[in-house]
């Protein structure tokens, strides 16, 4: 199909269709950050069994998880799966935001995107989509989030070629929709729901809310 507002015209179909997602489920900006490490090769599900241990352990703040011994923190991440590489990324990034911003989440939010995004992707371990989701949804920097649930998305609907990069596929993100963070949120946020949904990875078109989109 031809792409122009193609993206707009989605947007709004889902959010018909869905409503509002009120994504990232999290009670400070900093447990998004930690979430969004967590959630890397595991289902949301896991992530929250893991965020629930933190919390039971008053572990959610850059000081406790800074203080806490790696081998302690790996066994309280359990739930998320591949835990001790996870441990390993949120001291990463812990030891990165002491050494940056003396934890202060306001003095990394201040930063421009760019400067930010670069620090993050330096970090090892966080790759684009890890460093995007924390950009968007725990910054409020207005950067669109790419998944495999977006490149099946756009490449089932002939919009951009599965293979075509990560950047290709935000660049369409960006150019179609004027930088906005909330609505970058909602619909990432959408097209996870569709894709749990309707486009999987054999997808079911009978019902989903884009089927029938020209």
């Amino acid at each position: 199909m031809n792409n122009t507002n193609s993206l707009i015209k989605f947007y709004n179909l889902l959010s018909a269709f869905y409503g509002p997602q009120n994504w990232w489920p999290a009670e400070t900006p900093f447990e998004v950050i930690i979430g969004a490490i967590l959630t890397q090769n595991t289902s949301w599900t896991n992530v929250e069994k893991a965020i629930k241990n933190l919390r039971k352990e008053n572990l959610l703040s850059p000081e406790k998880l800074r203080d806490i011994s790696y081998l302690q923190l790996s066994e309280i991440i359990r739930p998320s799966g591949y835990y001790r590489i996870k441990a390993q990324r949120i001291k990463a990034f812990v030891n990165f935001f002491y050494e940056n911003y003396k934890g202060n989440l306001e003095l990394l939010k201040e930063q421009k995107i760019e400067k930010i995004r670069f620090q993050l992707l330096s970090i090892k371990g966080i790759g684009k989509e890890t460093a995007d989701s924390i950009l968007l949804y725990a910054l409020e920097k207005p950067i669109f989030v790419v998944d495999i649930y977006t490149k099946r998305l756009l490449s089932r609907h002939q919009i951009l070629n599965f293979k075509a990069s990560y950047e290709e596929f935000q660049a369409l993100f960006h150019d179609q929709i004027t930088p906005d963070v909330q609505i970058y949120n909602e619909y990432h946020a959408l097209i996870v729901k569709v894709g749990k949904d309707f486009c999987k990875a054999t997808p079911i078109c009978k019902g989903c809310p884009l089927e029938n989109i020209s």
